[in-house]
């Protein structure tokens, strides 16, 4: 199943003994396009603070309530270490993150998480590719000045979108992809060229980031993009996924 990012921040983190907070932000490896920590605010549970949360301890979204759970406890959350938000996080702070709840490294393999698609088999060590489990401190030393990639899905909506002959919008939200955290498509929003639509754009579809300019720059022409049928959050997003696709 596909949800956006708008979709989940209407949702409570519930640890495994009470609530925590509420998703802000998602932090994303911007060369897999795979989301890796999920921000979340604990105000008003206790005391004000923003803290990370991994995939690796998120459990199956309790739709009717409006609760993702998380196999952690509220004391945890608390102990984590904390971020100086005025900074990215960086690959030695993961390494204590990581660290702390005792989860594994995601990266060094093929596959989105270690050797797999799921963060969840890398828990049991199958994303590790059925050989070996890495040396926990090797990895460290080798990866601690490594730059992770980590974006901002908050710092990316409303950069502008270019085409390969001109403007056609801005990012709007992302839509991900429930098990694997993968981020199947960029909403854009090209109401400032062609009116009141929306279109789906895949990740392979975009050639660069400029985080400096604020801009999205796209292998698609605005003919490419117009022909779309326009994105209808009304539909279910895996539905929308498949028809509604440009890349």
């Amino acid at each position: 199943m596909l949800r956006s990012n708008e979709e989940l921040e209407k949702y409570v983190i519930g640890a495994s003994d009470g609530p925590i907070g509420r998703i802000k932000d998602l932090y994303f490896d911007d060369q897999q396009w795979v989301v890796r920590y999920l921000v979340v605010d604990t105000d008003p549970w206790f005391a004000a603070r923003k803290v990370l949360i991994s995939p690796f301890s998120v459990g199956v979204p309790d739709d009717a309530a409006h609760v993702l759970p998380v196999s952690i406890t509220k004391q945890q959350v608390k102990d984590s270490p904390d971020i100086d938000w005025e900074k990215p996080v960086s690959r030695q702070h993961e390494i204590q993150y990581l660290g702390y709840y005792g989860y594994p490294y995601y990266w060094g393999g093929a596959g989105l998480w270690g050797e797999g698609a799921y963060p969840g088999l890398m828990m049991t060590g199958i994303g590790y590719g059925g050989g070996d489990i890495p040396d926990i401190n090797a990895e460290a030393t080798e990866h601690r000045n490594a730059d992770p990639h980590l974006r901002s899905c908050e710092a990316l909506e409303k950069y502008h979108v270019h085409a390969s002959d001109g403007d056609i919008g801005h990012v709007q939200a992302f839509l991900i992809d429930e098990p694997s955290w993968a981020i199947r498509y960029v909403v854009v929003n090209t109401s400032n060229w062609w009116v009141g639509h929306a279109v789906l754009i895949a990740p392979e579809s975009i050639q660069d980031v400029s985080w400096s300019q604020g801009k999205v720059t796209v292998n698609l022409t605005r003919a490419a993009v117009q022909e779309a049928p326009p994105y209808d959050p009304k539909v279910p997003l895996d539905i929308a996924a498949r028809v509604r696709r440009v890349a």
